[in-house]
């Protein structure tokens, strides 16, 4: 199983362009249809941009996560853990991914299938984030997972 996340260019302070609140518009793929509903998020930057720390919420789902996002300075890669809000455990094993040309890919493997998630369209107002799968070693993907994030004006 190969996943594409292999360039390694990360560094402090990529993240920045989330940090604020957030609305997103969540379209997620469930038993073959899309599913609609809205999210929020704040998002903010520590230890000088090495780590990004979210917290999403879906109210009208009674859900919260938190994305937590690391730095290894030495790898230039990001590690990116997911925390649900109902277990309160941060997930045993990130995926690992950095920018290019301003677009961030992060890979995992689950098993047979490699889970892309990718940070793009990014402006000072809204970014995507999208989630694809590939059950054929990256042949093709299945997107099922797309998330457009609104900057909340602040004043």
């Amino acid at each position: 199983m190969t996943t594409q996340t292999t360039t390694a260019t990360g560094k402090a302070g990529d993240f920045d362009f989330l940090n604020g609140d957030w609305k997103i518009q969540n379209r997620r793929l469930k038993d073959g249809v899309w599913d609609q509903f809205e999210g929020e998020a704040s998002v903010a930057g520590i230890l000088g941009g090495l780590v990004s720390v979210e917290e999403l919420r879906i109210p009208a789902r009674h859900f919260s996560g938190m994305g937590l996002r690391t730095l290894d300075v030495e790898r230039k890669l990001w590690a990116d853990y997911w925390l649900n809000g109902q277990g309160g455990v941060l997930s045993a094993a990130p995926v690992w991914g950095s920018f290019v040309d301003g677009v961030g890919t992060w890979d995992g493997v689950d098993g047979e299938t490699i889970v892309r998630g990718v940070w793009d369209q990014i402006t000072p107002s809204s970014c995507r984030w999208r989630q694809a799968v590939s059950r054929d070693d990256g042949a093709t993907w299945e997107e099922n997972w797309v998330m457009q994030w609104l900057r909340v004006a602040v004043g």
